[in-house]
């Protein structure tokens, strides 16, 4: 066997080597089910996984903007006229929120975890100065008052209604932006201090949420099922809620939005418990995206999650009392926070109720700017970007005893919107990259097998043709030598002639001899002499 035999015969046992195991392994998915086990065993809330630490404390940083509407015709608003307002803003805070208090509960199954929350001014994210500069806005300390007022008889309101005047308060305010995010000493309230010493007397939308956290938060750490992982198991040691009129309104759903599952696909649902809003809503997959070159899903809540009862029936039990609705767009949740009527709803009526966004003069909502999402790389399931915004308003309507509102056509008015933003940074992205890339060559193995072995059986098809084509020319070769030697053999080849006549006695001695008519062997004959 020749050389070039022998390469053809190793060639091919290897080539179909390589194609057997390759194709076998891609239809068993050894090597996919190698790394998904392996991601549902490193993506739990258990001191030796390694997302722990990251969970623990947050490399990201956060930001929340805060963005204010400041009233431009409060006079023409208090006479029955449309309001107009203008967006100011953002004043930006840098947000670290770490986890303290932690201790594992049944087994390492759960964990306990406080998240409080503090917040650092940043100067070179913001438009100016919240200590100098002023907002206009409404007086919500006010409204709190009259809504609490407005089951009591109407000469109890006109006397209060009254008293309220003589303090100079009204149903707007001018205040620093800084007064009036983080607090200020309220006239109002401080009268009320007095009589009821539970009413604190300071006012502000951030208020004591400096340096505190939003409940105490019991987490399941994944290990039974990596499904589970980071979902809440209680929340204030409630499992559901009991301010809603469903009970499915009134389920705790999903994580905190911190973190979720790994391997995440298109056509789920996501579920965050948003404890500012006082409920859990559900996201779905918009599109893919690409975050500092890392492939991601982005997940948005539906138009369903703030839609009318009346279009999705499902969110009859977000009505208090029953059957009082609002539109689609808004939600009430004065029933979770005590005192004034307020409303949350998306960044300037996004997505909400026309009606909503034509009440207000200085309104424009849009996708880009107003929308809710998280960018999350679905291997994984970390966030990689995540933009949360939420809009206060509050209810003002008319209130029988209180002269300044008698021109009022009902109204949800907004206050401020924040934008709680955070993207991964630069040193946690090229990890990621990193990881993904171990991941896809891995999960990828086979097909690379499969590949090699469809090369080698290209390369044997090529030498077998070569080899045939070798082995053409050679016979051809042979054929045409042999043919070559028989003609020439012929050419050479005399026949000699035997006769019966006498030799001419004439004929010299040197001349050829004469040949008869017969032919002896292959060689000539030399006639005898007598």
């Amino acid at each position: 066997m020749t050389r070039r035999s022998c390469a053809i015969y190793a060639t091919g046992i290897v080539s179909a080597h390589l194609l057997i195991v390759g194709i076998a392994l891609v239809v068993a998915q050894v090597f996919q089910t190698m790394i998904h086990e392996r991601l549902k065993k490193e993506f739990t809330l258990t001191e030796a996984s390694q997302v722990f630490e990251s969970w623990k404390n947050p490399p990201p940083p956060v930001y929340m903007e805060y963005y204010f509407f400041n009233v431009t015709n409060p006079k023409e608003f208090l006479a029955g006229g449309k309001a107009a307002v203008q967006q100011i803003g953002p004043y930006t805070y840098r947000e670290y929120r770490p986890r303290e208090n932690i201790s594992f509960l049944e087994n390492g199954t759960k964990i306990y975890a406080l998240n409080p929350k503090s917040f650092v001014f940043v100067p070179e994210k913001s438009v100016g100065n919240p200590e100098v500069d002023i907002v206009r806005t409404v007086n919500i300390p006010f409204v709190a008052v009259m809504n609490e007022l407005s089951s009591y008889s109407f000469f109890l309101r006109t006397g209060i209604s009254m008293y309220i005047k003589s303090l100079g308060v009204d149903l707007f305010l001018t205040r620093t932006v800084h007064e009036v995010l983080w607090g200020f000493k309220d006239p109002l309230l401080t009268k009320l201090h007095t009589m009821r010493s539970e009413v604190d007397e300071y006012f502000g939308l951030m208020w004591k949420k400096n340096g505190t956290h939003e409940g105490e938060f019991v987490f399941h750490t994944g290990v039974e099922n990596y499904l589970d992982y980071g979902k809440i198991d209680t929340w204030n040691g409630m499992r559901k809620m009991n301010w809603w009129s469903s009970n499915q309104s009134n389920m705790i759903n999903g994580t905190d939005g911190a973190v979720f599952h790994p391997l995440i696909n298109r056509n789920e649902l996501l579920y965050i418990f948003a404890a500012d809003l006082c409920r859990s809503i559900h996201l779905a997959y918009v599109e893919d995206v690409e975050v500092k070159g890392i492939q991601a899903y982005r997940f948005a809540p539906p138009s369903d999650v703030l839609m009318s009862p009346k279009e999705n029936p499902t969110n009859e039990g977000f009505c208090v009392p029953a059957g009082d609705c609002l539109g689609t767009g808004v939600l009430k949740v004065s029933v979770c926070r005590e005192g004034a009527p307020i409303v949350v709803s998306f960044p300037h009526f996004y997505q909400a109720d026309p009606m909503y966004i034509n009440a207000i003069d200085g309104l424009s909502p849009n996708k880009d700017e107003h929308e809710t999402y998280l960018d999350l790389q679905p291997t994984s399931g970390v966030p990689i970007r995540a933009c949360k915004r939420a809009q206060l308003n509050i209810i003002l309507k008319r209130v029988q005893g209180f002269p300044s509102t008698r021109f009022l056509n009902e109204t949800i008015f907004p206050i401020m919107f924040v934008n709680e933003t955070a993207t991964i940074d630069d040193d946690s992205a090229s990890q990621m990259r990193t990881l993904l890339l171990i991941v896809t060559l891995v999960s990828n193995f086979p097909l690379l097998i499969v590949g090699m072995g469809i090369i080698l059986l290209l390369v044997l098809v090529v030498l077998f043709c070569r080899n045939r084509q070798k082995k053409s020319e050679v016979k051809r070769i042979d054929f045409t030598e042999a043919f070559h030697s028989l003609t020439t053999t012929k050419d050479e080849t005399a026949y000699t002639q035997v006769s019966d006549k006498p030799d001419d006695p004439s004929q010299s001695a040197t001349s050829q001899p004469k040949r008869n008519g017969s032919y002896i062997a292959m060689s000539p004959v030399e006639a005898q002499k007598c």
